[in-house]
């Protein structure tokens, strides 16, 4: 089975934008209908709303942030059978429940890329 490759971002119940797990990193790219929204607000101070998409070697520090850390992430890990360096699919697994405004959520429809 292949790996997921895109999450639907969620901000206060609102899909807000894509990540997207690419050959070399991510991206994330606000909603064009999220950004025109009145009440859009950024999912993190350091990824204002832009039209532009936003670009990292590395899992963004904002989306690492939502990822459990110590002995609940040897036990999440454990549990789902999932690499504690695979920090996407980690995402995909912790992140539709998490404490605070912003949740991720795999995409149904991987037609995307």
């Amino acid at each position: 089975m292949d790996q997921p490759r895109h999450a639907a971002v969620f901000c206060k119940g609102k899909r807000a934008g894509l990540l997207t797990k690419t050959a070399g990193g991510y991206e994330f790219r606000y909603e064009a209908d999220y950004l025109s929204a009145p009440d859009a607000a950024p999912i993190s101070l350091a990824m204002p709303l832009r039209r532009e998409k936003f670009e990292s070697r590395e899992l963004f520090p904002f989306f690492d942030g939502l990822l459990p850390e110590g002995w609940l992430l040897d036990l999440t890990c454990a549990a789902a059978k999932i690499d504690k360096n695979d920090k996407f699919r980690l995402l995909l697994h912790t992140g539709q429940d998490p404490v605070g405004a912003v949740s991720v959520r795999p995409l149904e429809d991987e037609s995307h890329g």
